[in-house]
């Protein structure tokens, strides 16, 4: 317009940001206002979520999750969660795809409703097993999964003992994948074991029977098996000397427990005296109770990363070990930017 003085650019005008505004925590420890800590959970494991809350002082975020009357899921947050820093408790456990979708749908409700940060807490990663291809023209699940979580909108991923650790790689997000070996160690070194060998069902657990095995000092044993269809497992030898030793056999999950009473009863063969089993997942799916009563077994040490339900008391050897304690501690370790490194055994 006429008579109007041109505007000059701001060039090399430096707008300073605002000051955060921070609280000083009774523990020494500074964070963000407004970077309050919030755990959800649904149905895959309400009792862990519970427990992990309860560990860390606060309570189970109010989440409302329906189904439609054709099945389809329906989540409603009720909490306000604006710029809070958000952990959402869920394994995909059985039943796998109803908690897998409730957890990727309430990743996008706690997302639309303007969460700071998302974390899903997997204590169990359903679809771990395909992790490659193992035959033509298969698919690789678990590279799937990872997408559907990182597109659905996760910051970062904190789970327990991923079936293989290379799936770390399949996230573009952080994941910090724990190991439940801390848990499982504490209540097996108060255990009475004569001459004790760690037992690893297969050569793809060697290196976690051998580092069990090097913290209690015991000898190491492996189970050679094949399996030619799948749940169905044939053990062919034991390597290593387990004649009159006690057995432990160490995996990272019992599904329907064929692999484990197989390798049960050759070590009986080979002169083992009293077995037990100790892992972390208990999938225990179709005939695994039945299987394990009817074997050998003193006892089955797992943890609580998939719901027990009833299984504890249809299976009498079953001895269940908490994880809450493991997880809350990480979980307030990456709420406050802390390091995990001490938390990985």
């Amino acid at each position: 317009m006429a008579g109007q003085r041109p505007l000059k650019p701001l060039i090399g005008v430096r707008i300073p940001a605002p000051e955060p505004e921070y609280m000083n925590e009774e523990d020494g420890m500074v964070k963000l206002r407004g970077q309050e800590l919030k755990v959800f959970t649904g149905n895959g494991n309400p009792a862990l979520a519970r427990e992990i809350a309860e560990t860390l002082g606060i309570t189970v975020g109010n989440a409302v999750v329906t189904r439609f009357s054709d099945g389809e899921i329906n989540v409603q947050i009720m909490d306000n969660v604006r710029g809070m820093d958000v952990f959402v408790v869920q394994p995909t456990s059985k039943p796998v795809n109803q908690n897998l979708m409730e957890l990727l749908i309430m990743i996008d409700a706690l997302r639309r409703a303007s969460a700071s940060r998302i974390t899903a807490v997997l204590p169990y990663y359903g679809y771990g097993r395909q992790d490659r291809k193992a035959q033509p023209r298969v698919p690789i699940t678990a590279k799937l999964v990872a997408d559907l979580i990182t597109t659905t909108g996760a910051d970062r991923v904190l789970t327990v003992d991923l079936h293989a650790g290379q799936i770390q790689g399949f996230f573009n997000i952080p994941v910090d994948n724990l190991f439940a070996a801390s848990v499982l160690l504490q209540y097996v070194t108060g255990k009475h074991f004569h001459n004790l060998t760690v037992v690893s069902p297969d050569a793809g657990g060697v290196e976690r029977a051998r580092a069990f095995a090097k913290r209690l000092g015991a000898a190491l044993a492996i189970i050679d098996k094949r399996r030619d269809k799948p749940n169905e497992a044939k053990v062919m030898n034991i390597i290593g000397d387990v004649d009159g030793s006690d057995c432990l056999i160490l995996d990272d999950m019992v599904d329907t427990a064929g692999t484990l009473t197989e390798g049960v009863s050759a070590l009986k063969a080979n002169g083992a005296g009293t077995i037990a089993a100790a892992c972390t997942h208990a999938v225990l799916s179709g005939p695994a109770i039945e299987r394990i009563n009817d074997s050998a077994l003193s006892e089955v040490i797992v943890t609580n990363t998939i719901a027990m339900d009833s299984k504890q008391k249809e299976c009498p050897k079953l001895t269940v070990l908490s994880v809450a304690p493991l997880l809350a501690e990480s979980i307030k370790r990456i709420h406050e930017e802390s390091s995990l490194s001490s938390l990985f055994v």
